[in-house]
């Protein structure tokens, strides 16, 4: 459909967090094929789907990788959930709407817990093998994790922590977020506050990691955030250490075709594109990327000619590589505004080149189509569509800071996100699993044609739904 879609308010005065909200469930029948809402009593900062478990006839099971950032009272998790998707087409749409934001989803069950050494910032699973997973806490070391060989623990106060199965070393000062795995080769690449971005190779380490352990030689006394490596975790070198950056650095991306090419972001306001062929130093480096910290950056599976980068100044930018050159000069191709807050993550829809997902501050996620900019559709709303173009839909079901989102790559229409709600209740979060109507991202005549062949169903329930 070309009219942008939300549950929130597109008129020129807006609305408060609860009425936006209120405002968003009310009209959740009419956007949305899924949505399951999950409460979670600690916050967690990162959210991101493993693999595809089952597949039955009306719904299939994955894994979820999500953690608990606790107040240490209890340790801090990492936590391997479960998750039933309902199919496209299949759940009733009154029904998806009548939850209860204080509990926990029926559709999202804990499968395992680990008991991580310092809180979770980010979790990256490695697309080859999405049982490995990579976490950032608050120090230079990276902790890798065979999943199915690590013990279930119970999180309990003075409880030691587990053990990672591998911990990569670099960094010569905290590396809290900016985090990747490559998904042609199992390299990891990170980025921190010493303004390094750093390249490992976990290729020899893989056999190991998929081994059967003894539980009881999987925990350390190293509890909280130390700088220290855990305890019996065996440690590799980096590959790579890579200078150019003037800030810390808060996110990278490795180039979806080349294990050898990847990008990176920081606090300097600089994009940063870097060929490990070539050497330790920028290929490409654009000096001003936006007005204002930047803080995630994606790279488009489908083009790879095409980043994106989500920043402090509320906007999401476009850049085209072959536009850029050694000189430090790259304007985006586009400038997607559409946000009230900074931008926290972006990330490229896995089944349509054009299509792309950001998540704010001002606790929106917005999906975007840059092939609909320029292009003047008939629209129910096209005030909104001249101040966003490109913009096509709008999740507006976090009342705080939207802090992480994923597309499900065997599901491309299935999103997970989760809100830090610690500034508006205080405490705890909001895990929300959705899936739009695909009514609103199909091409117009396919909607067109199945409307048509429903219209006088349609017509004669308007009574019913016109409020």
């Amino acid at each position: 459909m070309n009219s942008k879609k939300e549950g929130g308010s597109a008129a020129s005065n807006p609305l408060s967090v609860e009425d936006r909200y209120s405002q968003w469930k009310s009209h959740i029948p009419v956007l949305y094929d899924w949505l399951a809402n999950h409460n979670l009593v600690w916050p967690t900062q990162s959210c991101r789907w493993g693999s595809l478990l089952e597949e039955q006839t009306y719904k299939t099971r994955h894994r979820l990788y999500i953690s608990e950032q606790t107040d240490g009272t209890v340790p801090n998790t990492l936590v391997i959930a479960t998750v039933e998707l309902v199919k496209p087409r299949v759940a009733a749409a009154e029904h998806i709407a009548q939850f209860n934001e204080e509990a926990r989803s029926p559709f999202v069950k804990k499968h395992k817990t680990i008991l991580h050494p310092g809180e979770v910032n980010r979790i990256r699973e490695l697309p080859t093998d999405t049982n490995i997973v990579a976490t950032h806490t608050d120090s230079p070391n990276v902790m890798i994790w065979s999943v199915e060989s690590q013990p279930n623990r119970t999180a309990v106060l003075g409880s030691p922590a587990s053990t990672p199965d591998l911990v990569l070393t670099g960094h010569k000062d905290n590396a809290e977020f900016a985090l990747a795995m490559c998904s042609t080769e199992p390299f990891v690449l990170s980025g921190g506050r010493d303004k390094y971005v750093v390249l490992w190779s976990i290729q020899d380490h893989i056999a190991t990691l998929a081994a059967e352990v003894d539980p009881d030689d999987k925990q350390s006394t190293n509890v909280g955030g130390s700088s220290e490596k855990a305890a019996k975790s065996p440690t590799v070198g980096p590959r790579g250490i890579y200078r150019g950056h003037k800030d810390t650095v808060e996110d990278v991306q490795f180039c979806p075709s080349s294990a050898q090419e990847f990008c990176s972001v920081g606090d300097d306001s600089c994009l940063i594109l870097w060929d490990a062929r070539v050497g330790y130093t920028p290929a490409f480096k654009v000096e001003k990327a936006h007005d204002g910290d930047l803080h995630c950056v994606d790279w488009n599976t489908h083009d790879i000619n095409f980043i994106l980068t989500g920043s402090a100044d509320n906007t999401v930018r476009m850049f085209d590589r072959r536009k850029l050159n050694s000189r430090g000069v790259g304007s985006p191709v586009y400038k997607f505004e559409g946000h009230e807050a900074p931008v926290l993550c972006v990330q490229w829809c896995p089944n349509k080149s054009s299509v792309f997902g950001s998540g704010a501050e001002d606790g929106i996620i917005n999906i975007w189509d840059y092939d609909k900019v320029g292009k003047i559709p008939g629209s129910t709303d096209p005030t909104v569509l001249a101040t966003s173009p490109g913009l096509f839909f709008r999740h507006a079901g976090h009342r705080d800071k939207v802090v992480d989102f994923h597309w499900n790559a065997s599901d491309p229409w299935a999103i997970v996100s989760v809100s830090d709600d610690c500034a508006s209740t205080g405490g705890g979060g909001t895990l929300q699993i959705w899936r739009m109507l695909d009514l609103i991202y199909r091409p117009e005549d396919e909607v067109l044609a199945e409307l048509d062949k429903y219209k006088s169903y349609i017509l004669g329930s308007d009574s019913d739904i016109s409020n």
